[in-house]
């Protein structure tokens, strides 16, 4: 019985061994075999890091209470398409001291581990205001809300919500622009470009924006092999005015040019309050997820950037002049309150977060159209609570960020072929995540 008992006990210590070893997976930046995964969290105030096990989807642990804190209430992140730097919003918020509203960039080790952030506060949006009968303009600051970065990693953009001035007047919201060198944004010349005012509408709000690709996929899309576009295109979501905005964007200054839908409109009209902005990698289309209110929309609009009739044609868009043209169909129905949202790398599937219902939506892309096609086996379930998504490029694993108590980040392993999302064990982080990006 003894030696039974002793043989019981070694069994035991092995799988322990086995468990702890395979629970501690180190990353290196080298290696073929592993990925990366970014969390701000609120909670704790600071960033965590996870590495990613390609072959199984494990994910172990890097940098947890140990991780740099965060100078403000975290946003939306953002990966630089090496994956040297992440990008952070920040909200100055009186709980945490030192805090700022801005942008912190964290360098990245190669084992996983971030540097300190570096922040760059936002310039303050230059409104006028009436003072006892006189124009006067006043320094209002900005409201950060997304980010989006081009292919080249030089340029990188912030949606701003609308916010007040000194006498509780509204203040349309903008797009602040930061060109990028080493890892330091410095905010362009015009920055915040503050959003046009709809004929009878109201206050505008950035919700949400994209940018076009410069780069396109390797492989395993029709658009490879083939040269992308030079120029390149921000698509702003205004949540107030229920339009998506086209703004030209200067690569070499990061100045913004808007391109008006028509003579009278300066948005193309989408559903009920975007919330959400997506780019296929083959500069083809543009998706918006309208969120609401309540159950009258819950759908996603659909845009061609091509006005070619047929988008097979190589290279893909030969007559493209980026105006958007809805998609014959659009809208197409989603979950309840549909909001983050993004392209595979290969441009063939579009999946939405679904934020009310805590689930996410699929849809296969049409290569010709544009136009959207739900597949079987969506949506699938998130955790409480759903804020982000990062698809990670090689298409192979998607993630999803969940702010419920206690915080989690969903994960699914990617059918090249279907678009199918296979469930993988929930991942726990600190406290209320703010945002997830892969590498």
């Amino acid at each position: 019985m003894r030696t039974r008992f002793t043989w019981i006990v070694a069994v035991l210590a092995l799988f322990a061994i086995g468990f702890v070893m395979a629970c501690s997976t180190k990353y290196s930046s080298s290696s073929s075999t592993n990925g990366l995964v970014v969390v701000p969290t609120q909670g704790q105030a600071v960033m965590e890091t996870f590495s990613l096990d390609l072959a199984n989807g494990g994910m172990s642990q890097i940098n947890n209470v140990n991780g740099p804190p965060t100078p403000g209430l975290s946003g939306s992140v953002i990966l630089d398409p090496a994956g040297a730097f992440a990008y952070v919003i920040m909200q100055q918020n009186a709980a945490l001291v030192p805090s700022v509203t801005g942008i912190t960039a964290f360098a990245i080790g190669s084992d996983g581990k971030l540097a300190a952030g570096t922040t760059t506060p936002l310039n303050n949006a230059a409104v006028t205001i009436q003072v006892k009968g006189q124009n006067v303009t006043e320094s209002v600051p900005v409201f950060p809300f997304a980010l989006s970065m081009d292919s080249s990693g030089k340029l990188l953009f912030v949606a701003d919500g609308s916010t007040s001035d000194s006498s509780g007047n509204p203040v349309p919201g903008a797009v602040s622009v930061f060109a990028v060198s080493s890892g330091t944004p410095t905010e362009v010349a015009g920055s915040p470009f503050v959003l046009p005012v709809e004929p009878g509408g109201s206050t505008a709000s950035a919700s949400a924006l994209a940018v076009t690709p410069t780069v396109y996929p390797v492989q395993y899309s029709f658009c490879s092999g083939h040269a992308p576009a030079t120029t390149e295109n921000l698509y702003v979501a205004d949540s107030t005015n229920y339009v998506l905005l086209n703004y030209s964007v200067d690569t070499s200054a990061g100045t913004l040019t808007l391109m008006p839908y028509s003579t009278s409109a300066p948005g193309v009209p989408t559903g009920s309050v975007p919330s959400g902005v997506a780019v296929d990698p083959c500069n083809r289309f543009v998706y918006v997820a309208n969120a609401g209110p309540g159950s009258i929309q819950n759908d996603v609009s659909a845009y061609t950037i091509c006005s070619a009739v047929n988008l097979l044609s190589q290279p893909p868009c030969p007559i493209a002049d980026y105006s958007l043209n809805p998609v014959t169909g659009s809208p197409y129905p989603a979950g309840d309150k549909p909001g983050p949202m993004a392209v595979d790398a290969y441009g063939n599937f579009l999946y939405v977060v679904n934020t009310g219902s805590n689930n996410i939506s699929g849809y296969r892309i049409s290569p010709t159209t544009g136009a959207l096609s739900g597949f079987t086996g969506l949506p699938v379930v998130t955790g409480v609570g759903p804020n982000s998504i990062a698809i990670r490029s090689d298409d192979s694993w998607l993630f999803v960020a969940n702010t419920g108590y206690p915080g989690t980040l969903s994960q699914y392993a990617i059918t090249l072929s279907t678009g199918a999302l296979d469930s993988a064990s929930a991942t726990s982080t600190l406290d209320y995540p703010s945002g997830v990006a892969v590498k």
